[in-house]
């Protein structure tokens, strides 16, 4: 190993490395992708487990006001709204110890950590979508023919056409699986996952031109893996630069002020965006994304495939990789900045 790079294999930097500004800057992003992560768990905990949340119990207090719920919380519900209370500041607190317990550790490997978070959570949707998918699309074909209850049994072909059983007793174990495959995969898959909407695609020119044959569950297959590929690939392509860029000045500038400028456009734009999504999608159960979650809802072409529901979670996927993604972004930005080695070089195939 040379002696210039680390066992990270990131450039050694001395004990003075960590100032003020990037001290604030790390815990500012850590604590952007705590409180991302946390914000889901708490957004299950509150609508799916019928936990009360931090805001229900502001309102309990009545700490801004007289409070507005019809019936007060009782000890144990305070109690997990407390609990709730704390998992936010525990996040804040600590993205705060952890910058201070580390002030050697560089910019640029902090940025890598939360680029593997991404991509772990990109990789197990990938997963996760084409397996739902294809076995959804068995599912489909076989109620469409009429040939579950011969399989089957005329009972699970009737439980298996709802789709509150399908939802749970087949796509969330698949989608559990997809999480436990990701975990021992390193590769994306992104070419794949494209190269299956093409062929998905292919198959409804076949049958509808060759055999005459064409079914809901075709089209609804096609529709959902290409917007998993369109969402779930959002946050790889900011990582490689992708991300299509009206460049008028910003390819003559040094790369310090190509940081400054990447630091504040993902601060004000970025993660805006991010929280806006997150915000508008999971606020309460009648939200654009929790509402189709919460009622595993499906189009209207009874024999079509049932993941509608699961179309509504990518908007969901797409904000919580994006945020990480654009706080890492963030670190790697202050980095150039700083004018640090180790400075990634985007490929002239990926960078537009």
């Amino acid at each position: 190993m040379s002696e210039s790079t680390n066992v990270t294999g990131f450039p050694p930097v001395g004990a003075s490395y960590q100032t003020p500004v990037s001290a604030l800057t790390r815990t500012f992003c850590w604590a952007s992708v705590a409180l991302t992560l946390m914000f889901i768990v708490n957004n299950y905990l509150i609508f799916w487990l019928d936990w009360p949340g931090f805001l229900t119990l502001v309102d309990h207090l009545a700490i801004f006001g007289p409070s507005s719920l019809k019936k007060p919380l009782d000890s144990s519900a305070q109690l997990l709204g407390w609990l709730q209370a704390a998992s936010y500041l525990a996040c804040i607190v600590g993205a705060a110890l952890y910058t201070k317990r580390t002030p050697d550790r560089p910019l640029r490997l902090d940025s890598k950590v939360m680029v593997d978070i991404a991509a772990y959570i990109v990789r197990a949707a990938f997963w996760a979508v084409i397996f739902v998918g294809l076995a959804d699309m068995i599912i489909s074909f076989l109620r469409v023919e009429g040939l579950l209850p011969t399989i089957l049994g005329d009972e699970m072909a009737t439980a298996l056409g709802r789709s509150q059983f399908r939802g749970s007793y087949v796509h969330i174990p698949l989608v559990l699986v997809g999480a436990l495959v990701a975990c021992f995969t390193r590769s994306l898959g992104f070419t794949w996952l494209a190269l299956l909407v093409v062929a998905a695609e292919l198959g409804i020119v076949l049958s509808r031109f060759i055999f005459s044959y064409e079914q809901a569950f075709q089209g609804d297959l096609v529709r959902f893996w290409y917007g998993a590929l369109f969402l779930f690939a959002s946050a790889y392509t900011l990582y490689e630069d992708g991300h299509v860029r009206v460049d008028v000045f910003y390819a003559a500038l040094t790369s310090r002020i190509r940081g400054l400028i990447n630091i504040w456009g993902s601060l004000l734009l970025g993660m805006s965006l991010c929280v806006t999504v997150m915000t508008i999608g999971m606020w309460s159960k009648s939200a654009i994304i929790n509402s189709p979650l919460l009622s595993f809802e499906v189009s209207q072409s009874g024999f079509g495939m049932y993941v509608k529901y699961l179309m509504a979670s990518f908007l969901g996927i797409f904000a919580v990789t994006m945020m990480i993604q654009f706080a890492s972004y963030i670190l790697e930005s202050l980095a150039d900045y700083r004018d640090e080695p180790g400075r990634r070089e985007i490929g002239g195939s990926s960078a537009h």
